[in-house]
C-alpha cells in the first residue's frame, strides 16, 4: 500500500497517509489511457463546420442551355459542384465527434494515471488548501514554496474552494478542480499533482 508524506502549505511535514492499493498502485495501460484522452478531447470539438451542397447554393434554377445541338456537355444547373460557384461534393457538415467508453475502462484509465504520478513522485498530498482572501500573489508564493512556479501543476480539492480558484485563475501554469471533476487529460497535462487529504478520501470513496 503506497504511503506518502502529508504537507501543510508551508511545506512542513505534518504526517503520513496510506493510499488505496486499488486506485494508486495500478499497472499502467497506455492503450486505455490514450483512448480516454482521445474521448475527452473529441467531446470538446464543436463540430460546427459546414459546406453547402448543390441543393443549398442559391440560384441554378434554369437550365444553362438546351440539352442537344450546342456541342457542349449536358448541364442542368449553374450550381453543379463541377462549376465555379457551385456546391461542394462530400464536404463537412455539422456533427458530433464525441464517443463513450465503458465506465470500468474510464475508471481504470484514471487509476492508471494517478498511479503513474505516485510512482514518479509527482503527486503531493496537502493537509489543506485554502486562503483567507483570494490573492494571486499568495498563490504564487505557495507555488514557489513547493518549487512548482515554473511548471504546470494541478490542484485538486474535495470541492471547489472559491478563494483557491480565484487566486489561481490568472495563472497559466495552475489549474484547480474538485475531486468529482477528476479526469485523465488534466492529470497527464501537468507535471505535478496536488491532492488535499479530504480530496483523497473522496476519490477513494467514489473509485474504490
Amino acid at each position: 500500500m503506497p504511503t506518502l508524506a502529508v504537507y501543510d502549505m508551508t511545506k512542513s511535514k505534518v504526517g503520513d497517509i496510506e493510499l488505496a492499493e486499488e486506485i494508486f498502485n495500478v499497472e499502467m495501460n497506455e492503450g486505455l489511457v490514450h483512448q480516454a484522452v482521445v474521448m475527452q478531447l473529441a467531446s470538446r470539438r464543436l463540430g460546427t463546420h459546414a459546406t453547402k451542397t448543390r441543393g443549398m447554393v442559391r440560384g441554378g434554377g434554369r437550365k444553362p442551355w438546351r440539352q442537344k445541338g450546342t456541342g457542349r456537355a449536358r448541364a442542368g444547373s449553374r450550381r453543379s459542384p463541377l462549376w465555379r460557384g457551385g456546391g461542394t461534393i462530400f464536404g463537412p457538415h455539422p456533427r458530433s465527434y464525441s464517443f463513450t467508453m465503458p465506465r470500468k475502462q474510464r475508471r481504470l484509465a484514471l487509476k492508471c494515471v494517478l498511479s503513474d504520478k505516485v510512482k514518479s513522485d509527482d503527486l503531493i498530498v496537502l493537509d489543506s488548501l485554502n486562503f483567507e482572501t483570494p490573492k494571486t500573489k499568495k498563490f504564487v508564493e505557495f507555488q514557489k514554496t513547493f518549487g512548482v512556479d515554473n511548471c504546470k501543476a494541478l490542484f485538486i480539492t474535495k470541492e471547489l474552494v472559491e478563494s483557491v480558484v480565484r487566486s489561481s485563475n490568472n495563472l497559466q501554469n495552475a489549474k484547480t478542480i474538485g475531486a468529482l471533476q477528476l479526469n485523465v487529460y488534466d492529470i497527464l497535462n501537468c507535471e505535478k499533482v496536488f491532492l488535499t487529504k479530504d480530496a483523497i478520501e473522496k476519490i477513494q470513496e467514489v473509485y474504490a
